[in-house]
């Protein structure tokens, strides 16, 4: 009886089906902090260069470009600052850079964006310990239920074993019957030999002890005493 296996299959496909959720979550952080991170990066490179003054070299790196798709995909920021920051990464010379205006959205746009990506991280961070968490839980149930198994498949084996040798002893015993029964069918024919016999003894004895009782009574008969006496000297 081996009802733990169905048990331990439930166990294996919990832990299958939690390591496929598992590696959809990592994949889905690995792309939205990675893109944050650009963005991120891209945003502190504009504001260093737009404090320092050295806005116009800042455009003609690959950060503006990121920078630029960022701005245009983000649903957080207003269309007034969106328009200004891509006239800024246009380089339309009516922008003044030390206004400061175009450094202090960027500024508050990081902000936003590393609060976003502290959030999906610490996410990340509770989804892998609660998967840890579920795997050992679950392993231990593997190996507790294997550890059942193990034991009820000696048990199993022991049993099969005590089933060959009580086979064995019934078949022993089976044939020992059949000898007994043999032994119980020759003593039953030598009684009914021996009742014969026997009942020819006491036929024959009746019939000696009928002889001798004639006998007897011829021997007491006055004739017979008269016949003695004469032949006696």
């Amino acid at each position: 009886d081996l009802h733990s296996f169905p048990t331990r299959r439930s166990s294996d496909l919990a832990i299958a089906e939690a390591t496929g959720i598992r590696a959809k979550e990592a994949a889905a952080y690995a792309t939205e902090s990675g893109e944050l991170k650009v963005n991120i990066a891209a945003l502190n490179k504009a504001v260093t260069a737009i404090d320092n003054g050295m806005a116009g070299g800042f455009l003609q790196t690959d950060a503006a470009n990121v920078l630029k798709k960022a701005i245009m995909s983000s649903a957080n920021i207003m269309d007034a600052d969106r328009q200004d920051i891509m006239a800024f990464l246009s380089g339309d010379e009516s922008y003044s850079p030390s206004s400061g205006g175009i450094s202090g959205i960027l500024k508050q746009m990081g902000d936003e964006m590393s609060k976003s990506l502290a959030s999906c991280t610490a996410e990340e961070e509770s989804a892998i310990s609660s998967f840890e968490e579920l795997i050992s839980a679950k392993n231990k149930e593997v190996q507790a239920l294997t550890q059942e198994i193990e034991v009820k498949l000696v048990r199993t084996g022991e049993l099969g074993v005590e089933i060959v040798q009580m086979k064995n002893d019934l078949t022993d015993t089976q044939a020992a019957l059949i000898e007994d029964q043999k032994f119980l069918a020759d003593m039953e024919k030598d009684c009914d030999s021996k009742a014969g016999e026997w009942a020819i003894i006491v036929k024959t004895r009746q019939e000696e002890l009928l002889a001798l009782a004639d006998t007897i009574k011829i021997l007491n008969d006055d004739d017979a005493l008269e016949m003695f006496k004469k032949t006696l000297p």
